[in-house]
C-alpha cells in the first residue's frame, strides 16, 4: 500500500507543477483561504482519482475541464468519476477552462455559493 501512496503523491506533484493556465488562475482565487475563508488543496488523491481542487471541510470537489473532456468517451469517464466522488460523500462541480478565462469572478462566485449552501 505504501507504494501506491508514493505513486499518488508523485503524480499529484507532477499535476501541480504542470497545472494548466486555467488551473493556475483558479488556484490564485482559492489558495490561502482567499475564497470566503475556506481552505482548498489542489491535486488531491481521492480513491483512484486526483481531484483538481478540494475543500475537505465541505467535501466539495472543483474540477476545471479542458478540451480533453469533450468527446463521448471522456464525458462518460467524467460521469463515472463524479459518481465515485459522490459515493464518497463529495459534491462535484465542474467548469470548463473557457469559463475560467472569460469570467473567473463568476466561477469563484459559483464555488462560493456551493460552499455556502453546504454551510447552511
Amino acid at each position: 500500500m505504501r507504494g501506491l501512496r508514493f505513486i499518488e503523491t508523485r503524480r499529484s506533484r507532477e499535476l501541480r507543477r504542470d497545472a494548466t493556465s486555467a488551473e493556475k488562475i483558479m488556484w490564485g482565487r482559492l489558495r490561502n483561504r482567499n475564497l470566503g475563508g475556506f481552505k482548498f488543496v489542489r491535486q488531491e488523491p481521492i480513491g483512484p482519482f486526483i481531484a483538481d481542487f478540494v475543500c475537505r471541510e465541505c467535501k466539495l470537489v472543483v474540477e476545471i475541464d479542458g478540451e480533453t473532456h469533450s468527446n463521448q468517451e471522456e464525458i462518460a469517464a467524467d460521469v463515472r468519476r463524479s459518481d465515485y466522488l459522490n459515493a464518497q460523500g463529495y459534491q462535484v462541480i465542474r467548469f470548463r477552462n473557457q469559463q475560467v478565462y472569460e469570467n473567473a469572478d463568476a466561477v469563484a462566485e459559483a464555488i462560493l455559493a456551493a460552499l455556502s449552501r453546504d454551510q447552511g
